[in-house]
């Protein structure tokens, strides 16, 4: 009996799941109205109702079976195969010989039992054979039925595919189609090479109606410790020019304790990736390498980044100064020598490069961090630290009112001595299922007053120095390294939040004072400083299950009137949502541009659930400040547990240089299997 059991146990592993190359489990049950066993031949017959069942749940039904010895010839009618919960093959007739199992008059589909109204797709086939071998199946006189053989939609006399064990198989894939007004017509077919199981590459060869065929090619490499990933594309377009881009990200642990990043980003000019359907809203691509060293106190850090300008008008007041080579930083933190008190060590090395003009930097900084809590729960850090800045400066540009007025070369160094002294004092309460909590927090920082040198704030970093909600309580509140405050001033606000299982509310004000009135009066004029005093910056915030919104501001402390609001929505639900953005300022983006920039920018997403599996979504951008619909898009979306297809377009309004406004219609369409998209 143990030796019939095991000869089931081989027919489903060999004759049962041929038509998908599934391994399947052991049997479960086994019940046959006759079985015949021959001693001397060691071959085996059930014939009746036949049916086995193993411990995963698949299960096979027949009326006859005839195995040989060595399971080389496997013979059986009238058989049902369920190889998953939803992949079912039934076959009038199957016999195996050697390598290839032979199914005639056979349908299989991947969703049974998926829908109500039936299967939603199926294939016929006069005869499937599976090579155990090669790992392939052959479909002769192959049609395709939706909806339990209701309708037809494709017949092949010849199809062949890989069986589902087979992980990667080199091959053509599903073609993808996509339509443009400036290129009309677009066919994609990619074409899949396997190497191994760590490494592929898909080539994709696209043919436009009223342009010159694209080249897309993406490779991939995994190794042990590493990954390397490389897409490009190429065309030689109908006025005879050579328009490419190429994106490459290496990463490679180089032990337990560093890792090395190669990244490249480059294109043939401003508008390839744009007009080509590559373009992500990227201001400019950056291209370079990393090498970061790390232990648990202690980070360090070299890269390298070269730029390529995307925008197409790039004044001063956003245009990348130049390249970095290179940039060294790293820290070091100790641990506790008294109490909670610990000492931080960092250095910063940095070279930029460009517009006939190149500086380096040299950056060392020694800070000792003591956090006390004491009585009453009032919480106090304490920060002392000296900073020491040499830079090599080689005709770099001294700006006014966003004029170049001199150029700067030579060597110039700065002693900035600081530290500060933050408090804070968490006070929270419990009532019913809320707790509440409320936080007045303020820091007093401690500068060296030195005078300003222009050279210094606009030749590395971002010049950016807008007083926010997220720089409130900061070492230095201006981006960047070069640009740095001068003098004392003390920051001060107070956080109030509430919560409980459902509910989340946050509501937060706070401000600074510079004890420099003169220099906040002439220097931060952009921030509302006034007789030392900024505006006033905050945010709050609701959230629950389904909702969330959230505002950050920044308003003028005498007349209450706005500078500065972010808001934030979003509502949703089982398909159904809301998300609504939306900024103005009313400053310009950098201090040393003279230009008015005012932003007011709406952006707004919906998504409907039309029916079951049927969803409806569109978004859009809009400038109101310039009254521009920067961009809308959406789509009719169908996902069904056996397949899913989508329609959608999307509009940019974008114009610059031979670019202009493009609108791009795609069809996506994909098979399921079990609950996985393919």
């Amino acid at each position: 009996m143990r030796y019939f059991v095991s000869f089931l146990s081989a027919y489903l592993f060999t004759s049962s799941a041929f038509a998908l190359g599934v391994k399947m489990d052991e049997p479960k049950t086994i019940k046959s109205d006759v079985i015949e066993y021959d001693i001397k031949t060691e071959e085996m017959k059930a014939s009746g109702n036949t049916e086995m069942t193993n411990s995963s749940g698949q299960r096979v039904k027949l009326n006859s079976l005839t195995m040989s010895k060595d399971h080389d010839s496997v013979a059986a009618e009238n058989i049902e195969l369920w190889l998953g919960s939803h992949v079912y093959i039934r076959a009038e007739e199957i016999t195996r010989e050697g390598n290839e199992t032979i199914a005639k008059h056979a349908e299989f589909t991947a969703c049974d039992g998926c829908d109500d109204y039936g299967n939603a797709w199926e294939i016929f086939s006069y005869k499937i054979i599976h090579d155990s071998e090669e790992k392939m199946l052959y479909f002769h006189n192959a049609s395709f039925w939706i909806y339990n053989d209701t309708f037809p939609i494709l017949w092949l006399p010849y199809y062949e595919m890989p069986d589902p064990s087979v992980k990667y198989k080199t091959g053509f894939l599903n073609p993808s189609f996509n339509s443009t007004n400036e290129m009309g017509l677009q066919i994609n077919v990619p074409f899949y090479i396997n190497f191994s199981e760590t490494h592929d590459m898909t080539t994709t060869v696209s043919y436009l109606t009223k342009e010159n065929p694209l080249f897309q090619l993406e490779h991939r490499l995994n190794l042990t410790h590493s990954e390397f990933r490389t897409n490009g594309s190429f065309t030689h377009n109908t006025e005879g020019e050579n328009r490419w881009h190429l994106y490459n990200n290496d990463k490679i642990e180089l032990g337990e304790n560093a890792r090395a990043s190669i990244y490249v980003a480059r294109t043939s000019d401003k508008t390839y990736l744009q007009k080509y359907g590559f373009y992500d809203n990227q201001p400019y691509l950056d291209s370079g390498a990393k090498v970061e060293l790390f232990g648990q106190t202690s980070y360090a850090v070299a890269d390298a980044h070269i730029f390529q300008e995307l925008r197409q008008a790039a004044g001063n007041q956003h245009s990348i100064s130049g390249n970095i080579l290179p940039n060294i930083r790293g820290t070091y933190q100790t641990d506790p020598f008294f109490k909670e008190t610990y000492l931080s060590i960092s250095g910063d090395i940095l070279g930029v490069s460009g517009h006939n003009s190149d500086s380096q930097r040299v950056i060392g900084e020694t800070r000792i961090i003591s956090p006390w809590t004491l009585w009453g729960g009032n919480r106090f850090t304490a920060s002392v630290a000296t900073r020491y800045d040499i830079y090599n400066f080689n005709k770099t540009p001294v700006y006014d009112d966003n004029q170049i007025v001199e150029s700067y070369s030579g060597i110039k160094s700065r002693f900035l001595p600081n530290g500060y002294l933050e408090w804070g004092l968490p006070l929270y309460s419990v009532k019913n299922d809320w707790t509440y909590i409320i936080e007045p927090r303020a820091r007093l920082t401690i500068m060296e007053h030195s005078s300003k040198d222009a050279v210094f704030s606009v030749n590395n970093d971002s010049a950016g120095r807008f007083l926010s909600d997220t720089t409130l309580f900061s070492d230095n509140r201006f981006a960047g390294l070069d640009v740095w405050e001068n003098g004392n001033f003390i920051d001060y606000g107070a956080r109030w939040a509430a919560f409980n299982d459902n509910n989340n509310i946050e509501i937060f004000l706070g401000q600074t004072y510079d004890f420099n009135t003169e220099s906040a009066d002439k220097d931060f004029n952009e921030n509302g400083f006034r007789n030392g005093f900024s505006d006033y910056v905050g945010r709050v915030a609701y959230s629950r299950k389904y909702f969330q919104i959230s505002s950050r501001f920044r308003f003028d402390r005498e007349d209450a009137s706005l500078s500065h609001i972010e808001n934030s929505l979003y509502v949703g639900k089982d398909g159904y949502y809301l998300t609504v953005g939306h900024i103005w300022d009313t400053q310009p983006i950098d201090v040393f541009s003279a230009d008015d920039q005012n932003t007011h920018e709406i952006s707004a997403g919906v998504g409907l659930k039309l029916t079951r599996r049927i969803f409806a979504r569109e978004s859009v951008i809009y400038n109101a400040y310039e009254h521009i619909v920067h961009g809308h898009g959406g789509g009719i979306f169908y996902e069904h547990p056996c397949y899913h297809f989508s329609l959608e377009y999307y509009r940019d309004n974008t114009i610059k240089s031979d670019y202009v406004g493009n609108t791009t219609y795609s069809f996506k369409f994909g098979m399921s299997i079990d609950g996985k998209h393919y």
